[in-house]
């Protein structure tokens, strides 16, 4: 049987920029083995699947997978599945509601002129801050000098809003675009249950990489190694929502752009907002542009 699929560049307003997602459509009667060999053979960190709801009221149940495994939850896949959906509408709806496997996902969509440009999500988990790192054992994963790390305003931490992320500040630029990821120290660094990724940004952002306001990166363990993402939405998600809940302002909304990418030659950018009342954090939102790119199918074999 024929299954259609699109795929699309996401948190970048044009082609081969963002990140990279394939969308596969009608994906009821797939088995898992069948979906993750379709993930394996599209070789991207992420492929989606969209298949009927479970429950009335929501849009659809996603399921979301890397190159290795299913994962609960994820950044650019909802604002690329998000995009697809809304742009193959008739009437381009304002909200879709998504059901995944670390809860539900509300995510808007983004129209200029009528025309769909975006998405932006609600993380579906409240912020969970887990171990704290130190700066050498960062530093080591990076191939960097712990001088390079910056702990005085956030200490390296893995931290999640539906997916976890080690996250550490870098103290300048230069620093960000020299790390390269080591295999041996991140061995040693994670056997780790809670991550086995690790997000690092900076402050430090030249004139011409503005409106950006910090400049990111992100190392993961892909299907051949360690490899580099160049748009993390639920890693920036959860980096925002910790500054959030660093920032001593009680009542707050506070919105970021981050850049990541620039250095691997896939420039994204991601606007996050994270609402705080009364000291506490009631919503993380990110969101972005996609950039639509090819659309087929895939023949399958032995359905069952």
């Amino acid at each position: 049987m024929q299954r259609r699929y699109v795929t699309v560049d996401v948190f970048t307003d044009r082609p081969f920029g963002g990140n990279p997602l394939a969308v596969v459509l009608d994906a009821g009667g797939l088995s898992t083995a069948q979906m993750q060999a379709i993930a394996t053979e599209f070789n991207y960190s992420e492929t989606t699947f969209v298949l009927p709801p479970r429950e009335a009221g929501h849009d659809a149940e996603v399921r979301i997978f890397t190159v290795r495994s299913e994962i609960p939850f994820a950044g650019h896949p909802n604002v690329g599945t998000a995009f697809v959906l809304a742009m193959r509408a008739t009437t381009p709806p304002p909200r879709l509601l998504f059901e995944e496997k670390a809860g539900l996902v509300p995510v808007e969509i983004l129209q200029e002129a009528g025309r769909v440009t975006g998405a932006e999500l609600t993380a579906p988990q409240p912020l969970k801050r887990m171990t704290e790192f130190s700066a050498e054992q960062v530093a080591r994963c990076l191939s960097l000098s712990a001088s390079d790390v910056r702990v005085d305003r956030q200490r390296p931490q893995i931290v999640s809003v539906g997916l976890p992320f080690l996250v550490a500040e870098l103290t300048s630029r230069e620093a960000l675009r020299r790390a390269r990821p080591s295999a041996a120290a991140f061995a040693e660094t994670f056997p780790h249950d809670e991550s086995d990724a690790i997000y690092f940004y900076t402050r430090d952002v030249p004139s011409d990489e503005k409106p950006c306001e910090l400049q990111a990166r992100m190392f993961h363990p892909g299907a051949s190694g360690l490899s580099e993402d160049p748009a993390t939405g639920s890693a920036t998600a959860a980096c925002a929502a910790l500054l959030a809940d660093l920032d001593p302002a009680r009542d707050s909304e506070l919105k970021l752009a981050i850049g990541q990418g620039v250095d691997m030659g896939r420039p994204s950018l991601l606007l996050t907002r994270v609402r705080k009342q009364g000291g506490k954090i009631v919503s993380v939102h990110v969101g972005g542009g996609c950039a639509p790119m090819m659309q087929g199918t895939l023949q399958i074999e032995g359905e069952r």
